[in-house]
């Protein structure tokens, strides 16, 4: 779970050249991840898991 982001866009250099709103694809990438993230929980997230999820931690440095 996570996706490993940097502080730069997410891999968006493949993309088609006519789209141009990194932040928007961004926001969209973590929306994903934390969809995925709620996928492999049956109750809510823990602010932990949430944070994992959206790349603010990673899972060794708890």
């Amino acid at each position: 779970m996570g996706c490993g982001r940097k502080d730069d866009a997410v891999g968006h250099d493949d993309l088609d050249s006519r789209v141009h709103d990194r932040v928007a694809l961004d926001e969209i990438a973590l929306y994903a991840e934390v969809l995925a993230a709620v996928n492999y929980t049956d109750d809510r997230l823990t602010l932990d898991e949430l944070d994992n999820a959206l790349g603010l931690r990673t899972s060794a440095s708890r």
